[in-house]
């Protein structure tokens, strides 16, 4: 998995291309830890993302858990099986999905 981030002021996009499952989700977990401080605006686009797993899937929950108390946080261009996988897990409940 490839994680490219885009900084403008306090927005933040992170673009993932790949998979991100139970090997590549702590690289994400890593990221975010080091990048959400300040953030008020956090994009995921999701264009070139494949699949995602349960592991993922608890990244995403502890960004959005972050995002509620600084700001918001959405998810742009998800896949037809990603967006699958929200709609089956009730993520679509959970996350502003574009």
């Amino acid at each position: 998995m490839t994680i490219d981030k885009k900084l403008n002021g306090t927005s933040l996009v992170i673009a993932l291309e790949g998979r991100l499952d139970t090997m590549t989700s702590p690289q994400l977990e890593e990221e975010l830890k080091t990048s959400l401080e300040g953030i008020t605006d956090l994009t995921f686009d999701f264009e070139k993302l494949e699949y995602i797993s349960s592991a993922g899937l608890r990244v995403l929950l502890y960004a959005q858990k972050v995002m509620n108390k600084q700001g918001s946080m959405k998810v742009i261009h998800a896949s037809e099986p990603v967006l699958d996988v929200f709609d089956v897990t009730g993520f679509v409940d959970i996350l502003t999905i574009e």
